[in-house]
C-alpha cells in the first residue's frame, strides 16, 4: 500500500490546452511529448475538460446511423439519435472544446495516491488532473506515476 499523497507525486508543470485550440494542436502536443492526454483550462487557468488520445482516435471512426423502422411514413428510432448526433459532432471536431470530455474525475492534492489508484482502475482512466478548492489546476497524475511512487520505495 503507497502512503503518499497526490501532491508528492503529481507533475505540475503541465502542459495543457483551451478551449478554442485547434485540435491538431493537441495532436502535436501529444506526439512531441509522448503522453497520451492533456488538460483543458480556460484563459484563467480552471480546469474545463480533458483530451486524450482516444478522443483524436475517435475522429477516425465509421460513424454508424441508428436503426430505425418506417411505419405510417415515420421512421422510429431504435436507438437514440442523439448518440448519432454527438458522434457526428465529434467526428468532425475542429476546436478542443467540441472534443474533449467533460465528465472529470479530480483529486485535490491532499488526496492519497491509493485513492487516485482506485479512481483510474474504477473509472478506466490514465490521468487523474489534480485540482485545488477553486477548480484551478495545479498537477496531474499519470499511471506512469503511480507505477513510479509503487516501485521507487
Amino acid at each position: 500500500m503507497i502512503k503518499k499523497l497526490a501532491r508528492d507525486i503529481m507533475t505540475t508543470e503541465v502542459i495543457t490546452v483551451h478551449p478554442d485550440d485547434d485540435v491538431e494542436k493537441v495532436a502535436r502536443l501529444l506526439l512531441e511529448h509522448h503522453i497520451s492526454g492533456l488538460p483543458v483550462v480556460d484563459h484563467g487557468g480552471k480546469l474545463v475538460g480533458v483530451v486524450s488520445e482516444g478522443d483524436l482516435v475517435f475522429r477516425e471512426k465509421k460513424v454508424r446511423t441508428p436503426f430505425y423502422v418506417v411505419i405510417f411514413d415515420s421512421p422510429i428510432y431504435l436507438e437514440k439519435p442523439q448518440r448519432f448526433i454527438e458522434d457526428v459532432k465529434r467526428t468532425v471536431a475542429q476546436k478542443v472544446g467540441e472534443l474533449m470530455s467533460t465528465k472529470l474525475y479530480t483529486v485535490g492534492p491532499e488526496a492519497s495516491v491509493e485513492n487516485v489508484a482506485t479512481i483510474m482502475v474504477e473509472r478506466g482512466i490514465n490521468r487523474v488532473p489534480v485540482v485545488d478548492a477553486d477548480n484551478m489546476l495545479v498537477g496531474i497524475i499519470s499511471r506512469q506515476d503511480i507505477i513510479r511512487a509503487a516501485f521507487s520505495e
